[in-house]
């Protein structure tokens, strides 16, 4: 379908495309099995100025929105969500920054970011604080003019690769979520270190690690906003970048729906084309249609948010839990297609589909989503009954 993009946001697209065919594509297979962060690929997003698209002109980005980085995250996705989520982590660790920061923590860090010549991260989840994002353990102690941070953040998307992080802490624990505050640190503070990094099922060229902080020093000037926003400042941001997970899925599940039917077309049994059967047939055809779905959700969705509206969390939310489901769906009815040989290494399909899984679960799993989703039909029912 032609989403009437616009020149710049076609120039994005062209520019990700050619990173994905030339520079990923070759290479993904291999840095699935050693586990190799992509730092040659991030130098080349960096290069053709991909990192700073959602990031405002007056501090070195091309001043673009959601929209546009969900059409360069998706078509980094359509050949390695590992390689795309290493790009697109540093824009979520930005985030915080861009809402709630001040003049000059922006025009500090978001150059760098804008220029990949740093890498950000976002470090809120915790061993016993997933979903329940307000049950944080890690604390941010008030010394003079500086915070002491103790406490471990886990699971962190570009941990130990990244030389930024926004990271929230809890500053008075007696007022529950509202006691969280969200702090920017730098890669080398003194007692802050990583954890090792983790082996995973997919998005293996992605960097996940632990962040420990043993009473760490943070200056007062690196906190976000103001005590106490740091819960509001994480929900702020994850409502940002969620159709960016939805980008992720709609990428994947493009690449998978263009391998499967390129093999069909090739694959022979019974002295005929698989395609040629309408059982297969019917299989590509739901995986077309529901990628096409999901991509349009996710485009509508990133454009309304983008036109600043004051609540989006609904469809935001949407924007995630649809398109995931449906890279799961269409990765695993992609390998069904490829039969045995989709289950072998050989092929990128076994790759997509250990990939595809995560979508379901970070950044808020899908149940959550759920839930957030219901709470705002809830919200909107009582509304027009008043």
């Amino acid at each position: 379908m032609d989403y009437f993009l616009t020149e710049d946001q076609r120039e994005i697209k062209k520019l990700a495309r050619r990173i994905a065919e030339e520079r990923i594509m070759p290479v993904r297979a291999e840095l699935d099995e050693t586990e190799t962060f992509p730092w040659e690929i991030m130098g080349a997003c960096a290069e053709a100025g991909l990192f700073g698209v959602s990031i405002p002109e007056s501090y070195g980005g091309l001043g673009g929105g959601s929209f546009e980085n969900c059409i360069a995250v998706e078509e980094l996705s359509r050949a390695c969500l590992g390689v795309s989520v290493s790009y697109a982590a540093s824009l979520l660790g930005s985030y915080p920054i861009l809402i709630g920061g001040s003049e000059e923590q922006k025009a500090r860090y978001l150059p760098d970011v804008a220029k990949g010549k740093r890498l950000a991260a976002f470090g809120l989840t915790e061993a016993n604080a997933g979903s329940d994002a307000a049950g944080i353990r890690t604390t941010a102690r008030r010394v003079g003019d500086d915070y002491v941070l103790n406490g471990t953040k886990q699971w962190i998307t570009n941990g130990g690769e990244a030389e930024v992080y926004s990271v929230i802490a809890m500053t008075d624990r007696s007022r529950g979520g509202r006691g969280a505050t969200a702090f920017i640190l730098e890669k080398g503070m003194e007692g802050f270190s990583f954890g090792k990094k983790e082996k995973k099922l997919g998005i293996r060229a992605s960097a996940t690690r632990e962040l420990v902080f043993q009473d760490c020093k943070v200056p007062k000037e690196n906190v976000i906003g103001r005590e106490g926003m740091g819960f509001i400042l994480a929900m702020r941001t994850f409502d940002r970048t969620r159709p960016g997970i939805g980008a992720q899925a709609v990428g994947v599940a493009q690449g998978a729906l263009e391998a499967a039917l390129a093999y069909a077309k090739e694959r022979g049994q019974f002295e005929r084309k698989i395609i040629s059967f309408q059982a297969v047939q019917h299989m590509l055809a739901d995986m077309a249609t529901q990628t096409e779905a999901a991509r349009a959700l996710v485009y509508a969705v990133a454009r309304f948010i983008d036109s600043n509206p004051k609540d989006f969390s609904k469809v935001s939310a949407m924007s995630k839990v649809f398109p995931s489901d449906t890279a799961m769906k269409v990765t695993v009815d992609a390998l069904q297609i490829f039969g045995g040989y989709g289950y072998m290494r050989d092929y990128p399909i076994e790759k997509m589909m250990r990939d595809a899984k995560i979508l379901q679960i970070y950044e808020g799993t899908n149940q959550i989503q759920r839930n957030v989703i219901g709470l705002e039909l809830i919200k909107e029912a009582a509304s027009k009954k008043k």
